[in-house]
């Protein structure tokens, strides 16, 4: 009876110590503008001192898992240009919405400091990429995180992925191509019922792998093995949406910027212009916000096998006052050479190729990604064309079917710094493909923090899913 009293006590032991690492307090509201009523996308929601954290989504709401040993730590809550809001975790009202209210700096006040800041736009850009090393990582690190893979054409969403992912890199100085990479840890949703023109990427990665000696128009879909095609839509998903590429080309501008013809590197003015607009507040710090125009040269990503030059590039820069950080950048490139605008708009019905969106987040004196989002056309259903027809609306039924684009979002919501932790990682086998189909892990996903979708999101997948059924929550 005494050996059946202590073991249940320490099934109890061992029962509390489960429930109290996992216990989580959910978080989850609204954030509005206190002047104008309107939903505050972007805001972010930590908190303070750590890495969890999540943002806002175009309807201004969120969702976030705080571990219950956060109970007595601050929840912030900031958007550039408003004041902060601060509160304990355990006093956070779930059912009362947030309102925040705007907080600008004078830009006059800032520009007549009798000191020897630059005072112009380009001035300042330059200073911030001469303080990259100090404010970026120059040390091992790992971020875990959540990626929301989307693609659709103008009527509904075609493909759906959701997973966890795990990003290391030695530095923020080194070699990207050899020093960062990128693990899929984790799957959650795979919904994949695109149209896909299998020849077209066939044809594509036949000349990628210098096969040149065929014509494309003479290629049969019956006379090519089924899995032949599979492997070439595989290949073309990855180059063309890959994380490993993204994070290790020239869109990942501050952490790539050691390259000669890197977009934030030593030629950055030639690509670019920047004009001071106005000094904002973020959480308590002035942060300047500076347009990006277009410089002298066009901008060419120099994408193996794909014609991605001919941009210019839009935007915003917002850079902190005090240390020279960036916090984020609102990046767009649209087609300027006549050759990329007739290649843009016959092949994707746009003149607007890359669309990015980086936000960073200050940890232990150093600048990390914390959210990105990218956009970009893709070329997926071109055998949809406009049927003969007398129907005055066929023309633009057949666009809304044929012209895809690509939407992915990835929040990341820890840094590990342990030396040994990261070592144990970079001991295990690492995969950065998003597109291969894992098993679902209910434990897992019960306990990470995922983006919220806006409610017209919600609306689209709910009607993916509803024909496709592979994975569910």
């Amino acid at each position: 009876m005494n050996f059946i009293n202590k073991t249940y006590s320490l099934t109890i032991l061992v029962c509390l110590f489960f429930f109290s690492t996992y216990a989580q307090t959910e978080l989850k509201n609204k954030i509005v503008d206190f002047s104008t009523m309107i939903p505050i996308e972007s805001a972010s929601i930590y908190i303070k001192n750590t890495t969890t954290g999540t943002i806002s989504n175009a309807d201004g709401k969120f969702v976030l898992l705080v571990p219950s040993s956060m109970e007595n730590d601050t929840l912030v809550i900031s958007s550039i240009g408003y004041k902060s809001f601060k509160v304990l975790v355990k006093d956070f009202d779930n059912s009362e919405e947030v309102f925040l209210e705007e907080d600008i700096a004078s830009l006059d006040e800032v520009l007549l400091v009798a000191d020897t800041r630059p005072k112009k736009g380009n001035d300042i850009v330059l200073k911030m990429i001469s303080r990259l090393p100090d404010n970026l990582p120059d040390f091992p690190y790992l971020e875990k995180g959540f990626l929301r893979h989307k693609e659709r054409n103008k009527k509904e969403f075609k493909w759906l992925i959701e997973s966890a992912i795990t990003l290391y890199d030695s530095s923020a100085q080194s070699s990207a191509s050899e020093n960062l990479k990128i693990n899929v840890d984790e799957m959650r949703k795979s919904y994949d019922l695109r149209d896909v023109d299998s020849l077209l990427a066939y044809t594509a990665y036949l000349k990628q792998h210098g096969k040149t000696n065929f014509q494309a128009k003479n290629l049969r879909r019956d006379t090519i093995a089924t899995a032949s095609l599979v492997k070439a839509i595989k290949w073309n998903d990855i180059r063309t949406n890959g994380l490993q590429n993204f994070f290790g080309g020239k869109l990942n501008l501050l952490r790539n910027t050691r390259g000669d013809r890197a977009l934030f590197g030593e030629k950055v003015l030639d690509y670019h212009q920047f004009e001071l607009d106005t000094v904002l507040v973020d959480n308590e710090r002035k942060i300047y916000k500076i347009k990006i125009s277009k410089g002298e040269s066009n901008i060419n990503l120099e994408t193996k096998g794909i014609f991605n030059a001919g941009y210019i590039a839009e935007g915003w820069l917002y850079v902190y006052w005090d240390t020279y950080a960036v916090k984020k950048i609102e990046y767009t490139l649209i087609a300027d050479s006549e050759a990329q605008k007739t290649r843009s708009r016959i092949l994707f019905d746009t003149q607007v190729n890359h669309k990015l969106v980086i936000n960073y987040i200050e940890y232990d004196g150093k600048m990390y990604t914390n959210y990105v989002s990218y956009e970009t056309p893709k070329l997926v259903n071109v055998g949809s064309k406009t049927p003969k027809s007398d129907d005055k609306y066929a023309e633009q039924r057949a666009k809304d079917e044929r012209y895809y684009k690509t939407m992915q979002e990835i929040l990341f919501t820890e840094i590990i710094l342990d030396p040994e932790e990261i070592q144990s990682a970079l001991d295990r086998e690492w995969n950065s493909n998003i597109f291969s189909i894992k098993p679902y892990n209910k434990r897992f996903w019960d306990n990470y923090n995922t983006l919220l979708e806006s409610e017209e999101d919600e609306k689209l997948i709910l009607d993916l899913t509803k024909r496709s059924s592979l994975f569910k929550d």
